[in-house]
C-alpha cells in the first residue's frame, strides 16, 4: 500500500522540526537523541556502579517518546514514503561511489552496499559499524550532545557551544567522506 508516489519536500520536515522545537522551548524541555541513551542505561540501574548514569531518568521520560517516534517514523518512511523517483544524484557522485565499489541506489534512497542486510555477512563491515558506533558515542558525549541536540535544539536556542559543535560535525563529516571513506572501500 502506497500513500504518496514521491519523497516529501524538505520544507515539510523543516516546518515540523521548527514546530516541535517551538513547543519544546515553550514547555522548557531540551531535545536530543544521545540523552535518550543515557536514560535507557539509567533505567537498567547501572547508576549504582557508574556515577554518570546515576540520575533521575523519570524526569526525562517524555524524551523516550522521541526514540519511539523516530522508530515509527522510520518504519512509515521506508514502507509508505520511500519512492525515490524524484531523487536525482549527480553523475559525478555516482562515478565516485562506483570507484569505491559502492553501487548506485538505483531508485532507492540508500545504496545496498552500505545499508543492505548483506553488510552483516562481512566481518570488515561489522568492524566498521562497531568502531563507527563507538566513535559516534564517544564524540557525542565529548561534545555534550549529538547532532540533533546541538544542530536542532542548541542552535535554535542560539547557544555558541552548539554552533562550535555543529561546525566540528561538518568538518568531521567532510574529512570522513573525502578522505577516510575512500580508504575503507
Amino acid at each position: 500500500m502506497e500513500f504518496i508516489t514521491h519523497t516529501w519536500h524538505w520544507s515539510v520536515a523543516g516546518f515540523l522540526i521548527a514546530a516541535v522545537m517551538l513547543l519544546l522551548n515553550y514547555f522548557g524541555k531540551v531535545f536530543g537523541m544521545s540523552s535518550n541513551l543515557r536514560s535507557l542505561c539509567s533505567m537498567t540501574g547501572i547508576g549504582s556502579k557508574v556515577p554518570f548514569f546515576d540520575w533521575d531518568w523519570k524526569a526525562q521520560r517524555w524524551n523516550l517518546a522521541v526514540v519511539l517516534g523516530a522508530m515509527l517514523g522510520g518504519f512509515v518512511a521506508v514502507h509508505f514514503l520511500s519512492d525515490a523517483s524524484n531523487v536525482d544524484l549527480n553523475p559525478k557522485t555516482i562515478e565516485q561511489l562506483a570507484a569505491m565499489g559502492i553501487d548506485a541506489p538505483n531508485g532507492k534512497l540508500l545504496p545496498d552496499t552500505l545499508f543492505g542486510n548483506q553488510i552483516f555477512e562481512s566481518p570488515k563491515m561489522i568492524i566498521i559499524l562497531l568502531v563507527g558506533g563507538l566513535l559516534i558515542g564517544f564524540g557525542s558525549r565529548y561534545a555534550g550532545g549529538c547532532t540533533s541536540g546541538h544542530a536542532i535544539a542548541g542552535m535554535s536556542n542560539l547557544q555558541l557551544p552548539s554552533l562550535k559543535a555543529v561546525i566540528g560535525f561538518f568538518i568531521g563529516g567532510l574529512i570522513m567522506s573525502h578522505f577516510i571513506l575512500p580508504l575503507l572501500f
